[in-house]
C-alpha cells in the first residue's frame, strides 16, 4: 500500500504507519485506517480490521470487565480506567461499535436509565467517610456518561437530548472565561478540586470532546470560545495552575489507557475546533500554544521508530501491548498519530519549536514542577 506523506516525520522519526497495518492487533489497524487514513467504515480493510477486533480474545477480554452499573458498586474513581465510561472509551478507540457486543449495548441502556430531573445522568459513588454510597451527580460523571452514548450512537435518544440541553445549561462565566467549573455533588456537596469561581479542566474537555463528535449542526454555539478557555491553560501555566492540573512531566506523558487531563486528552479535544488554528477566526498565540503541545506530545511519546513504547500505565492491562513497558504498542501508536492527524498542518511549527528551552523555562518558573 502506498501511503501518503507523513507531515510528522520532520522530527527525526520514521514513519509507523506501515508498521501498524502489519500488526496482529485490530484495534490498532482500524484505529490508524479510520482515524489517520481517513477510510470510510465500508472500506474492505476496515470492514475486515473490525471483523478480526470482533473475534480477538484480547477484545472479549476488555469487554468481561464491564460491570453492572445498576449493581450498586462503584468501581474506582472517574479517572481510572476500571470506570465503565472510560472502559467503554477505550473499547470505541480499538473500533466497537454499538450492537457489536450485547454487553456493551446493555451497560449504555442502564446509564441511560439514571438521570435526573434536571437532565444529568447519575453514577453510584460514596457521599462520605462511613456513609452508604449513593446514587448522585457530579459532572465529571455526567459529562463522561454523555460522552460514551453519544459516541455509541445514542446521540438522538430524548434523554440524551436532555442530557447535552443541560450541559448547555451548566455552562459557565467562570474567572477563566466561559467553561465548565466544578459543582458541588447533588449527595453530598462534594464539589471537587479547585476555587468556586475557577473553570475545571477535566469536566471542560468532556463537554468540548462531547460536542465535537456531534455534527456541526448540533453543536453548542459557544464551544470555541470554551476551547480557548481550555488551551490558556496551558498558555498562563507558568502564571497559573489550576489545582491538581500540573503541566509538568506527567501532563504531557501519556497514561495507558488514557482517561484523564493530559497533553493527549487536551490535544484529542481541541484538534476537533480546528477554527483554533485556522480561518478567519484563528488567532496566532493559539497556533504558538497548539504547536507547542503538540510538540510535548511528540518529543515524550513517540521513539526514533515513531512508536510509542509505554512509559506511564495503568495497572491491570499487562496482557495487552498497551499496558506494558518495554515493547512498542501498535494501538497506542495509533491513538496518538490519530490526534496528531487532526493537526497535521501545524506540523511545521510544532517541529520549529524549541521543546528544552520550552521546558526549561517553564521549570524555572514553576519550581521544577
Amino acid at each position: 500500500m502506498t501511503l501518503p506523506a507523513w507531515p510528522w516525520r520532520t522530527f527525526g522519526t520514521q514513519d509507523p504507519r506501515g508498521w501498524i497495518l502489519d500488526s496482529p492487533e485490530p484495534g490498532a489497524r482500524w484505529a490508524v485506517l479510520t482515524g489517520v487514513l481517513d477510510r470510510y467504515e465500508d472500506d474492505p480493510e476496515v470492514v475486515a480490521a473490525h471483523s478480526d477486533l470482533l473475534l480477538d480474545p484480547a477484545t472479549s477480554g476488555l469487554v468481561d470487565r464491564i460491570v453492572d452499573w445498576e449493581a450498586g458498586e462503584r468501581i474506582s474513581g472517574h479517572e481510572s480506567p476500571k470506570f465503565l465510561p472510560n472502559l467503554l472509551h477505550l473499547l470505541a478507540d480499538m473500533g466497537v461499535r454499538a450492537g457489536d457486543f450485547h454487553r456493551v449495548d446493555a451497560a449504555c441502556e442502564q446509564m441511560l436509565r439514571h438521570q435526573d430531573d434536571a437532565g444529568r445522568f447519575l453514577s453510584y459513588f460514596p457521599t462520605g467517610s462511613g456513609e452508604e454510597p449513593a446514587w448522585g451527580v457530579l459532572l465529571c460523571d455526567t459529562h463522561a456518561v454523555i460522552e460514551v452514548l453519544v459516541r455509541f450512537g445514542h446521540g438522538d435518544d430524548p434523554r440524551v437530548r436532555r442530557g447535552l440541553a443541560r450541559m448547555a445549561a451548566d455552562l459557565a462565566d467562570t474567572a477563566q472565561g466561559p467553561a465548565w467549573p466544578c459543582l458541588p455533588g447533588s449527595v453530598n456537596e462534594f464539589r471537587g478540586p479547585g476555587r468556586v469561581h475557577d473553570f475545571c479542566p477535566q469536566v471542560t474537555l468532556e463537554a468540548l470532546r462531547t460536542w465535537g463528535r456531534l455534527p456541526e449542526q448540533d453543536r453548542h454555539a459557544d464551544l470555541l470560545a470554551s476551547a480557548r478557555v481550555a488551551l490558556a491553560a496551558w498558555q498562563h501555566r507558568a502564571e497559573h495552575k489550576p489545582y491538581q492540573f500540573g503541566h509538568g512531566l506527567a501532563f504531557r506523558t501519556v497514561k495507558w489507557p488514557p482517561t484523564w487531563y493530559r497533553a493527549l486528552e487536551l490535544l484529542d479535544t481541541l484538534g476537533r475546533f480546528p477554527a483554533l488554528w485556522r480561518g478567519q477566526d484563528a488567532r496566532q498565540v493559539d497556533r504558538v500554544a497548539l504547536a507547542e503541545l503538540l510538540a510535548c506530545l511528540v518529543t515524550a511519546n513517540l521513539d526514533d521508530a515513531g512508536r510509542v513504547v509505554p512509559r506511564s500505565t495503568y495497572r491491570g492491562f499487562e496482557g495487552y501491548l498497551f499496558g506494558q513497558k518495554k515493547e512498542p504498542s501498535a494501538f497506542a501508536t495509533a491513538v496518538v498519530l490519530r490526534v496528531l492527524h487532526r493537526l497535521d498542518d501545524l506540523a511545521p511549527e510544532a517541529r520549529a519549536v524549541d521543546i528544552e528551552a520550552l521546558w526549561d523555562h517553564a521549570a524555572g518558573r514553576r519550581g521544577g514542577q
